[in-house]
């Protein structure tokens, strides 16, 4: 385990790279999803999938509706992608949401890479 990395990111690391073992990169997002919320399951770490996140402005709500693909405990937002490579757009989409949850966790994880390590990425406020 890295210096720093609390144990449930690290077990919620260690589901994605059990679900990148078995299906490896080249499949849709949704599909990630799907394995990695039964990795869930299957080590009992509790989570939501596909919150919804309302988005106000000035505590008027507005007509945009994010869901976070995973929070983890309450705790650690984890956005998925499965993408080529993940650009500045995708760290900005993790922060923000990071923001409005007043989450201080974040982790970005793209599964289309051949080493899944060097797809993950990690956030903090």
């Amino acid at each position: 385990m890295n210096q720093g990395q609390d144990p449930l990111t690290h077990q919620i690391i260690g589901c994605a790279i059990e679900v990148h073992k078995e299906l490896g990169p080249g499949l849709l997002e949704s599909i990630y999803q799907e394995a990695l919320a039964i990795e869930f399951q299957l080590q009992g770490i509790q989570f939501h999938k596909e919150l919804e996140l309302p988005v106000s402005y000035k505590g008027y709500p507005l007509g945009a509706q994010y869901r976070l693909d995973f929070m983890v405990s309450n705790e650690i937002i984890i956005e998925l992608k499965a993408v080529e490579a993940t650009l500045p757009i995708h760290h900005a989409q993790l922060l923000t949401y990071m923001k409005l949850t007043n989450k201080p966790k974040g982790l970005l994880i793209n599964f289309n890479v051949p080493v899944l390590s060097k797809g993950i990425k990690r956030f903090a406020l």
